[in-house]
């Protein structure tokens, strides 16, 4: 039989999945990879792998999409890696530039845009080669993953896009989830999600195994995941996920 292949984003808000993964002895009995985002999301669609923990803006082009956790990445207010940089006020900014890491925040950017800020703006798509730092007077840049911690210095205005969401909808933000592209078995979606629980019930032993290296480390990295990103899927993000796709699908 055929391992299940599974895809994870590559930022340290997924630690605590990864932790899980290795610790239960789960990652021995699947193929595990971890993408950008926007990658996972490519790799289920195409049918590369079976699970991705992907955008939730990427759960409608997935033909056959099953959400299979109680484990999600969220946030219930600033999250700090999903973010709107500048240079100049809010109110000038004309233009926006696009993480093509993530749909999710990209999404998320529009939404608000439309509804919350009542604000027209042109959209500039980027690429990996895109220079995130160099961005024109009136122009802004949608920054998602950890490079947030890495670049927010080099900007003088800062807006943090969950908490924007939550400021408008009185609702948490749910950026990724884990879903697959077909029926899987209940029992492997219980052991599955055991091993998930291993890592986020288990803050301190995540930062001990991968707070050493990488852009946010130690202490400011268990800050992170305890204070900003929220991991269960309970019935209040599942309520902000579907107000988010219904608005999405109105842009």
């Amino acid at each position: 039989m055929n391992k299940i292949r599974i895809s994870a984003v590559k930022y340290a808000n997924t630690y605590p999945f990864i932790y899980g993964l290795i610790e239960s002895g789960f990652e021995k009995k699947v193929i595990l990879e971890t993408d950008h985002p926007a990658d996972c999301a490519a790799k289920l669609i195409d049918g590369r792998v079976d699970i991705g923990l992907i955008p939730v803006a990427a759960l409608p082009l997935v033909k056959e999409h099953h959400i299979i956790s109680d484990y999600c990445i969220g946030a219930c207010g600033n999250v700090r890696t999903v973010m709107l940089l500048s240079n100049c006020p809010f109110k000038k900014i004309r233009n926006i530039c696009l993480d093509y890491r993530s749909l999710s925040s990209v999404n998320l950017t529009k939404v608000l845009a439309k509804n919350s800020w009542k604000r027209e703006f042109r959209w500039i798509n980027t690429s990996k080669a895109f220079d995130f730092r160099n961005i024109g007077h009136d122009e802004a840049v949608v920054l998602i993953g950890d490079q947030c911690f890495e670049f927010e210095n080099s900007f003088r205005y800062q807006i943090d896009l969950a908490n924007e969401w939550k400021e408008f909808s009185g609702l948490p933000f749910v950026f990724a989830c884990w879903a697959s592209n077909k029926q899987l078995d209940n029992v492997f979606i219980k052991e599955f999600n055991k091993a998930l629980a291993l890592g986020v019930n288990n803050i301190d032993a995540v930062v001990d195994k991968f707070g050493q290296a990488g852009t946010i480390t130690g202490e400011i990295l268990r800050t992170y995941l305890i204070e900003n990103i929220d991991f269960n899927f309970n019935d209040e993000k599942k309520t902000g996920l579907k107000l988010f796709l219904e608005l999405m699908g109105k842009l």
